[in-house]
């Protein structure tokens, strides 16, 4: 049996997997780190999605197959849950892990496994690191995974990663949210302040990914009476963009076009296809008054038609987003 004892060599090898991910370097190259001081042969990254309460594998290296299931049984296992409760990692084969053992790892000619429990500094909880060996590990393996699984829990972080939309003016400030409504930063773009402290963007982000919408663009008052241009985008987020997701960007704007506030709402009424009445109704006016606020936005917009002034409108962002 090897051994392992602690050296510079040790330490440079966790610093490497230290750099690697927080440099964004991808989990083969971390793991290439960690090699240089646990003896193993495979190893597979299981992510935790917290959307749905499944595990699934992300990444993997030297195993012939990759069995979608196995990831679910082995949650399914009292070891896991003593992984959970003692953040340590557990030994296969050892009771209760037997059964998962001989499936899963010894028809591959493995003749020991490792599963370290993956949790970040903080404490939460984002999936597992299955090790394998045709060997039987040293005895220190356990302790010196632990001691870098919480740099390696990045690597399952499903909130970690955003895929950048598509069309997003680079001027814009931005935040992505999942359906859970977690929200986290977008690589690449400025985080919008407004948009991270407004309580209901959340929920508004998850009623869009929810919808057929691809896109949505339109004009958003802040809870401070400013302007906003804000656009919604589909995008992937989590481990390359394995949950559906949106990215929320705005930029302050003056009203275009000179329109008004109150000019703005009965614009977005008409595009909904409101009726004079209905508008009326709706932003407590008299039809009077409707009539003289379309009047002037037809003036602005230089349109003579409500179906030109609609498609005009929903073009160019010009309707109200109620968040």
């Amino acid at each position: 049996m090897a051994e392992i004892t602690l050296d510079v060599r040790q330490l440079q090898a966790f610093a490497e997997v230290g750099y690697q991910v927080a440099g964004g370097g991808d989990a083969h190259a971390a793991m290439a780190a960690l090699r240089r001081v646990v003896p193993l042969d495979a190893y597979e990254f299981v992510a935790f999605d917290p959307a749905t309460g499944r595990h699934h594998s992300v990444v993997s290296d030297g195993h012939r197959r990759i069995d979608r299931d196995a990831a679910e049984e082995y949650a399914g296992l009292a070891a896991y849950r003593r992984a959970l409760a003692t953040r340590a990692p557990v030994c296969m084969p050892e009771p209760d892990t037997e059964r998962y053992f001989r499936r899963h790892l010894a028809p591959y000619g493995w003749r020991a496994g490792l599963t370290a429990p993956l949790f970040l500094r903080e404490g939460r909880y984002t999936g597992l690191l299955h090790l394998a060996s045709r060997q039987a590990f040293p005895y220190l393996t356990g302790a010196l995974v632990a001691a870098v699984s919480p740099m390696l829990a990045h690597v399952t972080d499903l909130t970690r990663c955003v895929i950048d939309p598509v069309g997003l003016p680079p001027d814009f400030r931005a935040v992505a949210f999942d359906r859970l409504g977690a929200r986290r930063e977008v690589p690449g773009r400025d985080m919008s302040a407004a948009l991270w402290d407004e309580p209901a963007m959340a929920a508004y982000a998850r009623a869009f990914i929810d919808s057929r919408e691809l896109s949505r663009h339109g004009l958003w008052l802040d809870g401070d009476g400013r302007w906003h241009e804000l656009r919604l985008l589909r995008a992937g987020v989590g481990f390359q963009g394995s949950l559906q997701g949106a990215v929320a960007a705005e930029r302050m704007c003056a009203l275009p076009y000179e329109l008004t506030g109150r000019e703005v709402d009965v614009l977005t009424r008409v595009a909904a296809g409101d009726s004079n009445p209905q508008i009326a109704a709706a932003l407590v006016l008299s039809v009077r008054t409707v009539t003289t606020h379309l009047e002037h936005i037809f003036a602005k917009l230089g349109c003579d038609s409500r179906t030109r002034l609609t498609t005009k409108a929903l073009a160019e962002g010009l309707c109200r987003l109620d968040v």
